[in-house]
This record gives C-alpha cells, structure tokens and sequence, in this order.
C-alpha cells in the first residue's frame, strides 16, 4: 500500500510539474540548449543578422541569453548541423549564404554517368500566376484559392535541356516576382529568394519516383512521351520547417544519375 501511494506521489508530481511549464507556455523538460537554439532563430527570422554577417560571439551569446557558454555552443552546433550558420576558423560563426558553390553542392544532385559534376546553366520557360488546389495549398501552408507564382524552367548540362522544372510558391510570399526579376537573377533561385525577399532555404525534402513525361516535357528534353524519367518532388524549408517551395524535376538519366552524397564535407 505504501508503495502503491509512493508511485501515485511521484506521477502526481511529474504532471503537476508538467502542467506548471504548460502554464509557462514552454513544453516540459526541453533541453535549455533548443530554446536558445529556438531565440537564435527567431533572431535571424527578425533579421537581426543579415546573411553573410557574423553574429556574436559564444561568450557574448550567453551572456545575452543569461546561459553558460557550453549551453550556447551546443546550440550554435545544432545550427551548424542544420546549415543555418557556418563555422569559419579563426573568424567566426557566420549566416550562411546561398553563393553558386554551396546550392551546386548542397542541393544539386544530378552528376553524369562518370562521376562528374557540372554547374547547370538555366533558360526560363514561362511564369503564371493561378490559384493553388488543395494539394498544393496544404503542403505550402496556404488555403486552397490563394495566387501561386508557378515557375517552368529548364536546366541545361553541357548545352543540353537535362532537367525541366517546375515550381511552385506563394505570391503572398513573393509579392513582385515576375518573369523579369527570375529569369535575369544574379546567381541561383535560392541566393534570389535570400536576396530580393529574405527568404531563407535552411534544408530540403526530396521524394524520387519515374514517371513518363508530358507532351511538353518531353518536347522540352528531346525524347520520346515513352521514355520513362526520373521524377524528384521536392519541398524546400525555411527556418521553422516552414515549407516556401515546391520543385517538381523531370530528369532524363540517359546520360546522368542522381548522386545524394549526405556525408560530403562543405567545399573550402
């Protein structure tokens, strides 16, 4: 009996606790370094440090945030993981950028049969604006009705059309994008979206499947509605995980592959 009330004692206690952290509006038992984790990031979204720029250092991160230096540094080390920020040795902890070097190495995958990876070049094919169904509206976050920028465009590698895009984001988000401001962007769509619209892609989410092309995607890439293509459907993150972009990519693999090396080191 004793023990019986000892054991009520105890979850009695751990739900009063759990309710009084509720009441607090935090969950209960969250490690000290995600919410500093988590108020970093809601900084970087204010756009208290501009992409590119050095935020403080650790000791002056804990000292604002009223924590030890250690719980700081774990923090930072899960923005690194995330490439949030990067680290640079000697310098300091920067907010990372989409420059051509880190999109080609981080989000381009295709490589040809070899090995070989190129830079692809980009023609824009046509910019709508329609009405999102609901598919589209629930996986961006948005309600079913609201204007869509969707985007066409074709990748080219060694001067041939190897991948036909199609995207698809909230003009809410991205008020002035037109076929002007898109197809003339200086450098990727990602540096565009960072940019023009302080927009941050943080991580993607990619799903592969084949699938047989269009009439006009098939025009597009030079080969015939029967041949089957690789088919990426891609959501790509903003802080948050809230989801900014859709990428449907067609890929002809006659001559390619797609190459996920998840264990690479960032170019220097």
């Amino acid at each position: 009996m004793i023990k019986s009330s000892y054991v009520f004692l105890h979850c009695s206690t751990r739900v009063v606790t759990a309710l009084r952290a509720f009441a607090a509006g935090g969950p209960a038992a969250q490690p000290l370094y995600i919410e500093v984790k988590n108020r970093i990031t809601r900084s970087l979204i204010a756009g208290e440090w501009q992409p590119g720029a050095a935020i403080p250092s650790e000791s002056r991160l804990a000292q604002q945030f009223k924590v030890s230096v250690g719980t700081i540094r774990k923090a930072i080390d899960q923005l690194v993981a995330e490439k949030i920020v990067v680290r640079q040795q000697g310098r300091g902890t920067f907010v990372s950028i989409h420059t051509e070097d880190r999109q080609f190495y981080y989000f381009f995958h295709i490589v040809s049969r070899d090995g070989g990876k190129e830079p692809p070049t980009h023609e824009l094919l046509s910019l709508q604006t329609v009405k999102a169904d609901v598919q589209t509206a629930a996986q961006l976050g948005i309600r079913q009705g609201e204007r869509l920028h969707r985007v066409h465009n074709v990748l080219k590698l060694a001067g041939n059309p190897v991948i036909f895009d199609e995207l698809r984001v909230a003009a809410a988000r991205f008020t002035d994008l037109n076929a002007s401001s898109f197809g003339a962007r200086d450098g990727t769509i990602y540096g565009l979206y960072q940019a023009r619209y302080g927009i941050n892609v943080v991580r993607i989410s990619e799903r592969l499947s084949a699938a047989l092309p269009s009439a006009r995607v098939a025009r597009v890439l030079g080969v015939d509605r029967g041949t089957p293509l690789l088919v990426i459907k891609r959501v790509a993150y903003t802080y948050h995980d809230e989801p900014v972009e859709l990428r449907t990519s067609w890929v002809n693999t006659r001559d390619h592959e797609y190459l996920s090396d998840l264990w690479k080191s960032e170019p220097r």
